[in-house]
């Protein structure tokens, strides 16, 4: 296991969970690029920090907990369990995969994250109907 990237990962998902999308953004390159499902790739550290706000903001609550890590060669991949909480109390729960690509300074160069984003889109729009 490479105990750098191990490093990367807890703080992104700690900043992640703190809602400090500036300090995730701050893991990554400068140039660096996160690819979401379904949007053009969001490239360097303001589009990737403003990327995670808008993207979290329908919850209030929530929490990215990773469950397994295979870590590689300047390769991480993380299976994860998203619960989020709208502001209705409505909650939303699916899994997800990152890969985080790392460059030789162990900055996340390229972040792909894979998850239903039908379903995701779907139980959202089912929320807001119900909170209209």
């Amino acid at each position: 296991m490479s105990h750098a990237q191990q490093r990367v990962l807890d703080a992104y998902f700690d900043a992640l969970n703190g809602e400090r999308y500036d300090a995730v953004a701050a893991l990554f390159a400068h140039d660096g690029v996160l690819v979401a499902p379904g949007l053009p790739p969001r490239r360097g550290r303001d589009e990737i920090a403003t990327y995670f706000a808008r993207a979290l903001r329908p919850y209030p609550k929530h929490v990215d907990d990773p469950t397994r890590v295979i870590h590689a060669e300047r390769v991480a991949t993380v299976e994860i369990t998203f619960t989020g909480a709208m502001a209705d109390g409505t909650q939303i729960t699916f899994d997800a995969v990152d890969v985080f690509d790392f460059d030789a300074g162990y900055r996340v160069s390229r972040l792909s994250s894979w998850y239903d984003s039908y379903l995701v889109r779907q139980r959202l729009a089912t929320a807001r109907r119900a909170d209209a």
